[in-house]
């Protein structure tokens, strides 16, 4: 195993002189520059002197214990993975190490393959970040917009659409199902056209009652009706030289539907309680989840409006349809949520990322960013587990225990309840697993399908040695 990554460098802390010479030897030939120190006190000088990219420290030391020592390095840098290095018996000192700030932990006597992993994974995932950030650059300089992150093909066809339809003066209908960024897409295509020094205007359909919703598209004039004591300008005239975005434009009513396809139509209106006509020169972007060839067919919108609108239909992607980026903006929304909150996370862990790549999204970009908000919040250690998780995303506990129990239909001895059957079940599969492997915990993990750390949280929990 190769780890590359220039100017990293690793910092190993262990009273065993033995074990230090040797991790370094180890991590030096991988490319990293190594430091070392004999006990927590000399681990945060070190740190503090060189803030290394990974720490590898022992929790049982004189003067300062590796506990002690990385609430001290946590201060001083809270994004820094720090792998502590314990006995089996202080697992599970080590796991609420991990609440405490940890990246993760390895039992001793360790193998160098699994060290290796470790401090891989703890690399590949600050490579992550600096990654994100140069895409996120990337796509705002390409697209002036910060906000449309993506390494979905389907999604990258769609912004080139974007930059195409932008230089125009076309009317353009977004479709896609809610919380799909249909609002993002309205304002790259204003932003990237030659409207872009005028105002985007946005009005929600939906949100304003009917009858007040004349008046929000084009104004009035005093008196028009209670209430009116002047006159109001409307969402036209507050775009002007501008674009006007129509969200959920399928909700109007068949009355306002004739008055805005003549505001398309002759570009001039008047304001409610008017007799003036008021020139406009606008583009206008609408967006809708609904079907409108089925509503034109239905007789609820009208047919001649809907090809006004549909000059240029651009349908947003679900994210069930773009896996490729789940981990890209849940990323993304956990430096902005953490930065927001003032919260210092690392990560996702990988156990949480396999539940947001297997979850169907069906609220969308919306829903992960409210999901990952959550997880921001609930989460007490350096990464995000499973547990931050909405419990629709998590899953329910004992899930996996289910279905182990449900690949095998030998009786078990015993007797007792389902639960206590398929916990002695379990327990059977993972000894029988450690014993084929020879006690290898990696290959055992890997044979059953499940995270090191899950395989030793079981065999912690079933007593096997």
């Amino acid at each position: 195993m190769t780890i590359r990554l220039p100017a990293a460098t690793a910092l190993v802390v262990d009273d065993d002189e033995g074990i230090r010479q040797m991790l370094a030897a180890v991590l030096s030939r991988e490319g990293l520059a190594v430091a070392t120190a004999a006990d927590g006190v000399e681990a945060v000088a070190a740190f503090a002197a060189q803030r290394p990219a990974v720490v590898l420290m022992d929790i049982r030391m004189p003067r300062m214990t590796g506990l002690q020592a990385l609430a001290e390095i946590r201060k001083l840098d809270r994004s820094t993975a720090v792998i502590l290095m314990t006995a089996f018996a202080e697992v599970g000192t080590a796991v609420q190490a991990i609440r405490d700030g940890a990246f993760d932990y390895v039992i001793k006597p360790f193998d160098i393959a699994e060290i290796l992993l470790l401090v891989g994974r703890a690399l590949q995932m600050r490579t992550m970040r600096d990654d994100i950030a140069t895409l996120h650059r990337e796509l705002s300089s390409s697209y002036r917009t910060d906000r449309i992150l993506t390494a979905s093909p389907r999604m990258t066809e769609l912004l080139q659409t974007i930059a195409k339809v932008a230089k125009s003066n076309a009317t353009v209908l977004v479709t896609g199902e809610s919380g799909t960024g249909k609002e993002l897409v309205a304002a790259a295509i204003h932003y990237n056209s030659p409207r872009n020094a005028g105002p985007f205007v946005k009005v929600n359909c939906a949100a304003v009652p009917e009858g007040l919703l004349e008046s929000e598209f084009f104004g009035h004039e005093k008196g028009a009706f209670t209430g009116a004591q002047a006159r109001r300008r409307g969402r036209f005239e507050q775009a002007e030289h501008g674009t006007l975005f129509l969200d959920e434009i399928g909700d109007i009513s068949p009355g306002l539907q004739v008055k805005l396809l003549r505001v398309l139509q002759e570009r001039e209106f008047e304001r409610v309680g008017g007799t003036d006509l008021v020139r406009t020169d606008v583009r206008v972007i609408v967006a809708t989840n609904r079907n409108l060839e089925e509503m034109v067919r239905q007789g609820l919108f009208r047919q001649d409006l809907y090809f006004r609108l549909n000059v240029v239909t651009l349908r947003t992607v679900p994210l069930r349809d773009r896996p490729e980026d789940v981990r890209l903006l849940a990323s993304h929304f956990l430096q902005r949520f953490a930065a927001e909150n003032g919260i210092e996370v690392g990560g996702i862990d990988e156990q949480a990322m396999e539940r947001l790549l297997a979850y169907r999204w069906p609220g969308n970009i919306r829903e992960l960013s409210n999901a990952m908000e959550r997880a921001v919040v609930m989460s007490t250690g350096a990464m995000i587990v499973a547990e931050d998780l909405p419990e629709q995303i998590a899953g329910r506990p004992g899930e996996d225990e289910e279905a182990v129990g449900a690949t095998d239909a030998r009786p078990i001895a015993g007797g007792g309840s389902l639960r206590e059957q398929v916990s002695r079940f379990e327990a059977r599969v993972v000894a029988e697993a450690l014993a084929r492997n020879d006690g290898n915990r990696m290959r055992t993990a890997q044979e059953l399908g499940i995270s090191r750390r899950s395989l030793l949280y079981k065999l912690q929990e079933y007593g096997i040695s």
